[in-house]
């Protein structure tokens, strides 16, 4: 029986998803890889982190309807993983509407954050 818990995410993009993970500290390894669980189980992921817990990790596994969180929480008692989740979803959300903005010709003036909040304001000059 497996320990794997699969979460659905609604992470899209790997650049968006791997910027988020190294401004959160980690070292994200992309690639067809697995993440270890219980017993030496494994699960197939496309993007890779190690957790707290030598002999597990936390994965993202690409899917049609995006990223799936996959991991062995049981092995990994303490850490949060719905405080992880959020914090990724923030930080992707970040990236994704940065580079979507500059995309369409905004250029960042200031960036703050206050309360757990980014505030980013952005300016496109017409012509």
């Amino acid at each position: 029986m497996s320990h794997f818990s699969r979460i659905q995410t609604r992470l899209f993009e790997a650049d968006f998803l791997i910027q988020a993970l190294q401004d959160l500290g980690y070292e994200p390894q992309s690639g067809e890889l697995t993440v270890r669980g219980f017993g030496g189980q494994q699960a197939a992921v496309h993007i890779r982190i190690a957790s707290p817990n030598p002999g597990y990790d936390i994965g993202f596994a690409r899917g049609e309807q995006g990223y799936t969180l996959v991991a062995d929480w049981y092995g990994l008692p303490g850490f949060d993983r719905d405080a992880f989740q959020k914090q990724v979803s923030g930080r992707y959300a970040y990236h994704a509407a940065r580079a979507r903005l500059e995309a369409q010709g905004f250029t960042l003036v200031s960036e703050s954050q206050e309360q757990g909040q980014v505030h980013l304001v952005l300016r496109r000059v017409s012509a």
